[in-house]
């Protein structure tokens, strides 16, 4: 399944995250409905960054294309499932839990239906404006407030 325009985009993208000594790879998927209000997961408590708000995504693994890694990891933390990449919102760079030097990849996304959300991993969901975010890394609030 090949969902990016840009091939050439993602292989720039991995060299450049190389290059710059990134370990660990995630991916981030911004899915939006139908009043334009971005999908939000809480993480567990207990979890690494536990209490914020994140878009779905999660760990690229190892051999794993981008694409296909967004695809997984929102199916497993939604439910939902990807038609479409619509656009490249850019990264951040974060340690771990793990202590490895992460890179998020994050894109806009089109996905078959908004409803019902399933989650798996994660406590709460809600759709929200991105004006009035909760509680979200300064990361994430800066590329949902472009």
């Amino acid at each position: 399944m090949t969902f990016f325009a840009d091939s050439t985009l993602v292989e720039d993208l991995l060299i450049e995250a190389r290059a710059d000594g990134i370990a660990q790879f995630v991916v981030g998927a911004m899915i939006t409905d139908e009043q334009e209000q971005v999908l939000l997961l809480k993480r567990r408590a207990d979890d690494f960054l536990g209490g914020l708000w994140e878009l779905p995504g999660g760990g690229v693994e190892h051999g794993e294309q981008l694409e296909d890694a967004l695809c997984r990891e929102v199916t497993e933390e939604t439910g939902l499932t990807i038609t479409g990449v619509t656009g490249y919102l850019g990264t951040f760079d974060y340690e771990s839990d793990n202590g490895m030097k992460t890179r998020q990849f994050t894109f806009a996304v089109t996905v078959e239906q908004t409803k019902p959300i399933v989650l798996t991993e994660h406590d709460e969901s809600a759709w929200t404006d991105r004006r009035t975010l909760p509680a979200v890394s300064d990361e994430t609030r800066a590329l949902l407030t472009r």
